[in-house]
């Protein structure tokens, strides 16, 4: 058996979150035990991780080569693995798998989130003889780090019990046979996984347990909601309106509009209507500078803020819901809404100032399948990737909105000026900017366009917009130095405008330094004021 990742890809952190991978050097029961429970109790709804048993670890990351476990002993750990775990309550077993890596054998445990939380286990696995029984404990993960539960995360961990999320449940409505195995051996492949050499041997029943798209008793196993999303042909047969619409609206009365519905397996809808907007949708605006070869060229929205916030939508909205994702395009902006709003941890507030960092996710699965897949990226960081892109494109800033009673979510892609229709004589254009009002901007002289054209072909920054995505910069990735504030915004280096900025919001208090008795320090940062 392996696993149905690409192992490599694991042990370099590409495609799983470092919080989601723990590197042990030996086989140290206790501590791995520890960390298995807490993976399979899930408290941030992520989909459990990997214990990679053989592999030291060095700031966060691997020490390579890696340092190998005595091949003799190999069966000997993994028996071991299964007879501590038995210690765990209810009974948890994680997959293992051991694997030749640089010539040494290591052991991967992967220990998904497990359907019968909360998960216990005893906080000392050897006690002296005639000793006390050990107490038991829940372990849950916080960071990169196991952690014994507190008393209000023990409480909140036990009324998760039995709450497993949606994509994560068994589908009784189903059989494991309505999944498709050549979409399971397609997938396999794609990710470089060492399943996909008898995937499409072996029974599927056989291949969909070993990637844990399957639940129930033996002799009722079903496939899991996750399964039926991406190996079916038609997951919207089971999840009604699990579709992505695009809505091209070139006149407000409807005259002209399109639609266009895009079904089939999760990441082929997702694929496919990312395809049709870059093909369709997006458009290229050059501007030729005289005298000069370079020129100005911008997008009417960059693909890179489409393709973040469409792919949040297809992994963050409710399949319990029968609505579909739309994508509604007109001559001002692009909108994306989905079904229902963001979890409540995510204040309106930070709704308002662009951080969306969720305590706990609606889907644990879907998203490990499109990462694997390079479709969309780690954890919390689609909100940063949408403010970068639109600024490297000289677009303003997008807009998240939803309700009071948070029934739904819509990103809102303000079009760039420079494709808004003109409207007097001297080619003003209208802008729209991120609070969802217009204001006029000024036909841009030949002057700045050759400005523009030497700084990589984005629109020259008034310091006022630099002003604004540096606190929304700051508010996204935390405490940053100023070279790191300008790398984000993709600068080469410090400008002088960046650096009359910062010196502007340091003085107006709306930015401190970390340091501020040592203002030259060279691990000087500087910290947004919360």
């Amino acid at each position: 058996m392996a696993l149905p990742i690409n192992i490599d890809d694991l042990l370099h952190q590409r495609k799983v979150e470092r919080t989601r991978i723990e590197y042990k050097g030996d086989w140290n029961p206790e501590p791995v035990v520890h960390t298995i429970s807490a993976f399979a109790n899930d408290f941030d709804n992520m989909g459990g991780g990997y214990v990679l048993v053989g592999v030291e670890e060095g700031d966060g990351r691997p020490v390579l080569p890696v340092k190998g476990l005595d091949p003799d002993s190999i069966d000997e750990i993994q028996l071991d693995i299964i007879n501590k775990c038995n210690l765990i309550k209810p009974r948890y077993i994680p997959v293992i798998e051991p694997y030749t890596i640089d010539g040494k054998e290591i052991l991967v445990l992967w220990a998904p989130g497990g359907e019968e939380r909360p998960y216990n286990c005893p906080e000392r696995l050897y006690t002296e003889k005639g000793g006390k029984k050990s107490n038991r404990s829940y372990y849950i993960r916080k960071g990169s780090r196991t952690l014994k539960a507190n008393e209000l995360d023990e409480r909140e961990l036990v009324s998760m019990a039995r709450n497993v999320p949606y994509d994560d449940r068994i589908n009784y409505n189903a059989n494991i046979d309505d999944m498709r195995p050549t979409l399971l051996a397609d997938y396999l492949r794609a990710v470089g996984s060492d399943l996909y050499v008898t995937a499409l041997e072996r029974p599927i029943e056989a291949v969909s347990t070993d990637m844990h798209l399957v639940g129930g008793p033996s002799e009722y196993r079903k496939p899991l909601n996750v399964g039926l999303m991406f190996f079916t042909e038609h997951p919207e047969e089971y999840f009604p309106y699990s579709v992505i619409e695009v809505v091209d609206k070139p006149d407000p009365t409807g005259i002209n509009m399109t639609e266009k519905s895009f079904s089939g397996p999760l990441d082929k809808q997702l694929r496919e209507a990312l395809a049709y907007i870059k093909n369709y949708i997006i458009k290229e605006h050059i501007t030729k500078v005289p005298n000069d070869e370079l020129a100005i060229r911008n997008f009417n929205w960059p693909y890179a803020a489409v393709e973040e916030a469409l792919s949040n939508a297809v992994y963050h909205k409710s399949y319990q819901i029968h609505e579909p994702i739309t994508v509604t395009i007109t001559p001002e902006k692009m909108e994306i809404l989905s079904i229902p709003g963001p979890d409540r941890s995510i204040s309106d507030e930070n709704l308002r100032n662009r951080i969306l960092v969720s305590k706990r996710y609606r889907n644990r699965r879907i998203g490990d399948f499109l990462k694997e897949l390079n479709i969309v990226e780690g954890r919390n960081t689609g909100v940063p990737l949408i403010i970068k892109a639109m600024w490297n494109n000289g677009s303003g800033l997008p807009v998240f909105e939803t309700d009071g009673d948070r029934n739904y979510f819509q990103v809102t892609l303000p079009i760039h000026p420079i494709f808004l229709k003109r409207i007097d004589d001297t080619a003003s254009t209208v802008a729209i900017d991120a609070e969802g009002t217009s204001n006029e901007s000024n036909e841009i002289s030949n002057k700045s366009e050759q400005n523009n054209s030497r700084q990589g072909g984005k629109h020259r920054r008034t310091k006022a917009e630099i002003k604004k995505f540096v606190i929304e910069v700051l508010r996204n990735k935390g405490d940053l130095s100023t070279n790191e504030i300008a790398h984000v915004l993709g600068y080469k280096r410090r400008t002088d405008t960046l650096r009359d900025a910062i010196s502007e919001l340091l003085e107006s208090g709306e930015v401190v330094y970390l340091y501020p008795d040592k203002p030259n320090s060279r691990n000087q940062k500087i910290c947004v004021v919360k």
